[in-house]
């Protein structure tokens, strides 16, 4: 039987927004969560910032997660410590990892760090520098050793503390790739599995610092694709860059939404329309990489999240969304075709401007995805499938011959799966 190469090479992502997920907000409440997650077929749970937030510059009422104030404590509206540490125990005793979101780039204006002058980057008159509009936090100066000491020293106290399982790493393109490089070896030297999720698509930061990145490109162009602003065929075009940029080890993050996404460009339902966020959703588990479930999706949340206040998810029982990512879940375990070592080919198809075509395999799995990326009734014919006999449709259990035209409906897809019939 074929074992993942990495542990994470099979994982699911879930994005969790601490804030908003319950009605009160706060870890412990969070905590009751982890076994619906690890039901749905959740692996990893990565937790927005959850240290004190500034209050100088402070946005809104609760302020920004990313405006970090004490790097090694637990923010008193979702808890103490205590909360954290029977969290990431409850996560870890139902098998789930926990991985923490981490800001490198900037502190908030009245973080203790910012009376060392030589700890932020500063203004000709000396004051505090800020980017754009983050009016809320103050930029670190990384040319300075003792800062980048202290940094590294804080991302080792929650691996020492509280075990957890690594980092997803804010605006990690904007911190130098050395940092990483030196950081990422010293924590993996406390936790060799240690997990390092860039929040950038950036190929010089996997070279040893980064397991995942951001696929941003690929995002934007389903968003694009569900606009009709490109052709179906983009899709790959963008899949075939990252081949050619990255290192053939480095993993893409693939989401149809995310907390950034939510908040400042809207659900996915906005952006993609209710198929088609469907359909793209469905994509990212056929893609090679790991896909990402972001905080209220799988409860059908319509909801653009406020930033800086308390706003809770929507949830609405018996949301078909859960079903669907449950299957796709299920689906990305059992198929290790879909898994990271998998490789990943398209298929040419007769209506490539609407209809993305894609074969994945590994070992004696294989699985075959067809997405209609169109509003409209397509027909389309498959070519070179010569290798490809009948595969078994993951929510039907139905027969998917490609040798046969199909017939798809506005923003359908197929996906089938077969063991050792595909070469």
């Amino acid at each position: 039987m074929i074992q993942p190469t990495k542990w994470y090479d099979n994982a699911v992502i879930y994005e969790m927004n601490v804030r908003q997920i319950t009605p009160s907000g706060t870890l412990g409440a969070a905590q009751a969560e982890l076994m619906r997650l690890r039901n749905m077929g959740v692996d990893i749970v990565w937790l927005m910032p959850v240290q004190p937030i500034g209050i100088k510059g402070r946005k809104g009422t609760l302020g920004s997660y990313y405006a970090i104030r004490d790097y090694t404590d637990v923010n008193p509206e979702f808890g103490r410590r205590s909360d954290f540490k029977q969290f990431v125990e409850q996560a870890h005793s139902l098998g789930l990892r926990v991985i923490l979101d981490w800001v490198a780039n900037h502190t908030s204006p009245d973080h203790d760090w910012t009376q060392r002058p030589e700890w932020h980057k500063r203004t000709p008159d000396g004051a505090l520098a800020v980017r754009s509009d983050w009016t809320d936090v103050a930029e670190l100066n990384y040319g300075c050793a003792q800062m980048r000491r202290a940094m590294i020293e804080a991302m080792k106290f929650w691996l020492t503390e509280y075990g957890i399982d690594g980092f997803r790493c804010d605006m990690a393109m904007l911190v130098p790739t050395d940092f990483w490089e030196a950081a990422a070896a010293e924590l993996r030297r406390v936790n060799p599995r240690l997990l390092m999720l860039a929040e950038a698509e950036s190929p010089d930061l996997m070279r040893s610092a980064f397991d995942i990145y951001y696929a941003w490109d690929l995002h934007h162009a389903m968003n694009s694709r569900a606009q009709g602003s490109i052709l179906a065929s983009a899709l790959w075009d963008c899949i075939e860059r990252q081949r050619a940029q990255f290192p053939p080890d480095a993993l893409p993050l693939l989401f149809t939404s995310n907390h950034d996404e939510n908040s400042w460009n809207g659900t996915e339902f906005e952006r993609m329309g209710d198929e088609g966020a469907e359909a793209f959703a469905a994509l990212c588990y056929m893609v090679r990489g790991i896909p990402l479930i972001y905080t209220g999706q799988e409860t059908c949340n319509r909801h653009r999240l406020q930033f800086f206040e308390k706003d809770n998810i929507e949830r609405r029982p018996n949301a078909p969304q859960a079903k669907l990512y449950a299957a796709l879940n299920a689906l990305r375990r059992v198929t290790p075709a879909l898994w990271g070592g998998g490789e990943m080919l398209q298929v040419g198809n007769s209506a490539p401007q609407h209809v993305l075509s894609i074969l994945r395999r590994q070992g004696d799995s294989s699985a075959v995805g067809v997405f209609n990326l169109s509003p409209y009734p397509v027909a389309v014919c498959h070519s070179g499938i010569d290798g490809i006999g009948n595969l078994t449709l993951f929510d039907t259990h139905s027969a998917l011959n490609l040798h046969q035209g199909l017939l798809l409906k506005g923003w359908e897809y197929r996906i089938g799966t077969a063991e050792g019939s595909v070469r």
